[in-house]
């Protein structure tokens, strides 16, 4: 494998400049500039939709010691736009890595650059807001202005990730899951729990770990496209429906919003609803979203109310309007449950007459704190009690 580095530049929409280097010589790449504070997890972040289309500045300042391997992704596809460090490891120490992060890098051909001050480039974001920027092989100040800087804000990211067909996942296929190949579960058959429920997932940019979670507390699962209307989704008959997690604006989702208003207004199945979930099924619920300067990419972010807080792992730019906690029609129907601790904005909200709830945060978070790895049986606890009043 060849060590040649490559002159690489780093360019901001508002003109500020990095200097670094690839491992090989990238073609020009967009996207939204974002940073994320965990210290590992560099596989997840890769393969996790919701980073479709960003950036992402690693502040850690090393990443790569663990290598790669076959079981920890979050979908079967890369999904960041290009990987910003301060140094990429060229070797791996881990009895579960099957290749190397530099060697990964280039297989795949990553847009990427290492070498420069990623605490520069943090700080930056975080007093300026995240912005876009485009990756390039060279730096000419006459010609940067034919490079475009596109913004993603404007593009719906969840049509473009969401999965095309219908596909099915039961407990009765744990014995061939490791060899699975439409999902890569590792699983083992002494934590299948008996009592099945049949789970519609509205794939907005779907984590596979999310289901990972549902199958180890007996639910068979359905995962459908985000475009699925509510006849369709009906039909299946379902005990329950998660909302995933998902990339960009939630309000460029639409036609997502609508069926999820008539899944509120007229169906009576449980409803949990993780990440971008949580803002369509707000927003469904008459609340608004907005952008976030920075927004909340790391493992560590408290999230609680009234002296009680749980460190839980987040990754999203928009967040409910904090306005949900203070109008009175509302909080007539709805109640919010925890705030994140950084900045109030809203992090967990319940019908207080219907069974649906939602986190901005992730339950199923790996690598990460577990501290709300609970909500997964309260879903399960809600099917229950649903199920035995009809």
């Amino acid at each position: 494998m060849s060590h040649s580095l490559y002159p690489t530049v780093l360019y901001l929409q508002d003109g500020t400049l990095y200097r670094g280097f690839s491992l090989f010589k990238i073609s020009p790449s967009f996207g939204e500039v974002v940073f994320n504070t965990g210290m590992t997890g560099y596989q997840e972040i890769f393969s996790d939709p919701s980073y479709a289309g960003q950036m992402v500045v690693f502040t850690y300042p090393e990443i790569g010691n663990t290598g790669l391997n076959k079981y920890d992704n979050e979908s079967n596809f890369i999904h960041i736009k290009a990987l910003i460090a301060r140094n990429i490891s060229s070797f791996s120490s881990s009895w579960r890595s099957c290749v190397s992060l530099r060697d990964y890098i280039i297989q795949k051909q990553i847009p990427h650059i290492f070498g420069l001050d990623t605490r520069s480039l943090t700080k930056h974001l975080r007093l300026f807001g995240v912005t876009h920027g485009v990756l390039l092989d060279f730096y000419d100040k006459r010609k940067i202005n034919v490079f475009n800087i596109k913004s993603i804000n404007n593009i719906d990211l969840v049509r473009k990730i969401t999965s095309r067909v219908m596909y099915d996942v039961h407990n009765n296929l744990f014995n061939n899951l490791n060899d699975f190949s439409c999902i890569n579960l590792k699983l083992s058959d002494s934590n299948i729990v008996p009592r099945k429920y049949k789970i519609l997932v509205l794939d907005l940019g779907l984590k596979f770990n999310i289901l990972r979670k549902l199958l180890l507390s007996g639910c068979n699962l359905f995962i459908v496209p985000a475009t699925c209307n509510y006849d369709d989704m009906i039909k299946y008959n379902p005990d329950g429906i998660i909302l995933s997690n998902g990339p960009g604006n939630p309000l460029l989702a639409n036609y997502v919003i609508d069926t999820v208003k008539r899944l509120v207004k007229f169906s009576n199945i449980p409803i949990f609803g993780i990440c971008m979930g949580h803002q369509i099924l707000n927003i469904a619920l008459g609340l608004q979203t907005f952008k976030l300067k920075f927004g909340h990419r790391g493992l560590n972010h408290p999230c609680g109310l009234n002296h009680y807080s749980e460190i839980t792992s987040q990754n999203h730019g928009f967040a409910v309007n904090q306005n949900a906690c203070v109008n009175q029609d509302v909080l007539k129907i709805f109640s919010v449950k925890y705030l994140n601790l950084n900045d109030s904005t809203v992090s967990s909200a319940f019908h207080k007459k219907l069974p649906i709830f939602s986190v901005q945060y992730h339950p199923e978070a790996s690598p990460g704190p577990h501290d709300s790895e609970y909500l997964f049986e309260v879903f399960i606890k809600l099917m229950d009690i649903i199920g035995n009043k009809l």
